[in-house]
């Protein structure tokens, strides 16, 4: 089994360099690469890079990308990094894909930061993705929920 993971983007991925003043904050490398080589798991994986936004920030047109790569991807396993704010709104569009299983998962912090939840709600991404049959689920906070397909 192959589990391919999706960055696009979120807190989990969120990093504030210090060359910069404020508040302000870059994502960069993807925060399940950092996690995974931490934990060297024994199951393989792909990590793809799609979009480097804050979900406040993410579009229906970058949903439709995230709703493309899920479909053509031969994995059928599919973990995706993605902000809190919208991740509902995200994994609603996801509805109707067939034969897949889709988790997607963040982090109220960003993975770099000592307190974050980003490891945990990875972990159970991970976790989860390997013992549920298809459908688009959600992993966060220690709960995992299942996407109403019949909710608008």
């Amino acid at each position: 089994m192959k589990i391919l993971i999706i960055q696009t983007g979120g807190t989990i991925d969120k990093d504030y360099p210090r060359t910069t003043k404020g508040y302000a904050f870059e994502i960069t490398t993807p925060a399940a690469e950092r996690i995974l080589k931490r934990v060297k798991p024994h199951f393989d994986y792909e990590i793809v890079p799609l979009l480097q936004k804050d979900s406040l920030d993410m579009t229906d047109k970058d949903r439709q990308k995230i709703r493309e790569l899920c479909i053509e991807s031969p994995c059928r396993k599919i973990i995706i990094t993605h902000g809190t704010d919208t991740m509902d709104n995200t994994a609603h569009s996801l509805t109707g894909i067939a034969g897949k299983t889709i988790i997607l998962t963040g982090a109220f912090l960003p993975e770099r930061f000592k307190d974050s939840d980003a490891d945990f709600n990875m972990g159970m991404a991970v976790c989860a993705i390997q013992i549920l049959s298809e459908g688009i689920f959600l992993a966060r906070n220690g709960m995992l929920n299942a996407i109403d397909i019949n909710a608008k």
